[in-house]
């Protein structure tokens, strides 16, 4: 169980800061650029709006029970899945399970994106590297690729949480390498590149790439259900925010403010020749690095409700006593590994991939559901300014996700 002490809920929120921003932080400079300063009052909208929708998720777990006399909240759901089959519950009782395998669906559609990201941020990083012998970008992706070969075989979470760790070293190494060089170029700092106006398909794009950025909501409540105290939850939730609203902002502020108008689509192209190898080699490793937690965490969904046997076999006869995938889920693992790589090849602009998973399963999971769930199940106990501000994000959400889908897949089409 997590301590509810100070230290400790600082140290969840930094930990929680550096898994949500991951490797996508380094587009947020070119979202920046095209959203101008619009995107600014956007990164602190989008942490504030986060932070009231994993809040209202995490509350959808509990109900008012009379329980030895006063009334308490009793948990009495652990987690997103159990939430959507409850809303369903109470509409179509015969189609309870119609909400958990929504939910399902949208979060392996986001982990399966975010693992192709990855793939697409090692690929260009293996390309750029093996540029003097004029590797082809899909030798570079099948590279990438076999080095993660091994995440077929992760049985369980010990040696994800430790390439986890590694991967957040990682992150903080690079952006402090990134803003440290920033600040050393101060002197030619111009704001001219950020504008009031903006082109509404480059801000709508933007508003996907920013929000993917923050998305958190499926890791909330197994999170809040591992703490001690979780009455703390909120206010560790709160000050994660606030911290990770502060660093994108000043990342991506100080980026801009340094290339203005050439900000790359992945910030590190735009680092000097002596600077680049040693942030390309820690970011390389971090994109491969970061790959298994969401291939593990689709891989389990999909392994639950696909197969009816045992997904890890408690004896491997060329082992030992020791747990090996069976052949199912390991077919199972082979086709997701698979389908990243090829939308990897298919699609490889890193903004526009982003901007996409965003606007789809970003909005839904961490925007339009929550919202959806909190009026549906706590209508009766909410006061009239929490309906109007959970029916204003929910309109906001499903208007966003809507635009941001059509011009995201308009220039995926005309750019492949």
């Amino acid at each position: 169980h997590i301590s509810h002490t100070t230290p400790c809920r600082l140290l969840i929120g930094f930990i929680s800061l550096f898994h949500t921003q991951g490797i996508f932080v380094l587009g947020l400079p070119y979202a920046l650029v095209q959203s101008g300063y619009l995107g600014l009052v956007l990164l602190v909208l989008s942490a504030w709006v986060c932070n009231h929708t994993g809040t209202i998720l995490v509350a959808c777990l509990y109900e008012e029970e009379h329980r030895y006399g006063p009334l308490s909240r009793v948990r009495v759901r652990h987690s997103y899945q159990g939430i959507a089959e409850a809303c369903c519950r109470g509409l179509w009782p015969r189609w309870a399970g119609l909400g958990g395998w929504m939910v399902n669906v949208a979060q392996v559609i986001e982990l399966l994106m975010t693992c192709t990201l990855y793939l697409v941020v090692s690929t260009s990083l293996l390309s750029d590297s093996l540029s003097g012998v004029a590797a082809p970008r899909s030798v570079c992706s099948l590279i990438s690729l076999m080095f993660l070969l091994p995440c077929l075989l992760l049985t369980d979470l010990r040696p994800v949480s430790t390439l986890s760790l590694l991967c957040s070293l990682a992150h903080l190494l690079i952006s402090l390498l990134v803003m440290l060089y920033c600040l050393s170029r101060a002197s030619s700092w111009s704001w001219s590149s950020l504008s009031l106006s903006a082109d509404p398909e480059d801000f709508l794009v933007s508003v996907g790439v920013i929000i993917f950025s923050y998305t958190s909501q499926i890791f909330l409540p197994p999170l809040e259900g591992s703490m001690e105290d979780r009455g703390q939850f909120s206010t560790m939730l709160g000050w994660t925010h606030v911290a990770a609203c502060v660093m994108k902002t000043t990342f991506s502020l100080l980026a801009v403010l340094t290339w203005g108008t050439e900000t790359s689509e992945v910030i590190t192209d735009n680092l000097p020749s002596d600077l680049r190898p040693l942030v390309s080699l820690c970011l390389l490793a971090k994109a491969l690095l970061s790959y298994p937690l969401p291939f593990y965490s689709a891989a389990e969904i999909l392994q639950t409700c696909l197969l009816t046997g045992e997904a890890f076999l408690p004896y491997c006869p060329w082992i030992g006593h020791c747990r090996c995938v069976s052949r199912p889920a390991l077919l199972v693992r082979g086709t997701l590994l698979i389908t990243s790589y090829l939308l990897a090849l298919l699609v490889p602009r890193f903004s526009l991939l982003m901007g996409l998973t965003g606007s789809v399963t970003g909005a839904a999971m961490t925007l339009i559901l929550p919202c959806l769930f909190h009026l549906r199940l706590q209508w009766g106990r909410l006061s009239v300014k929490d309906r109007v501000l959970d029916l204003g994000i929910l309109s906001l959400g499903l208007i966003c996700s809507v635009s941001g889908v059509i011009c995201s897949l308009k220039r995926l089409v005309v750019g492949l």
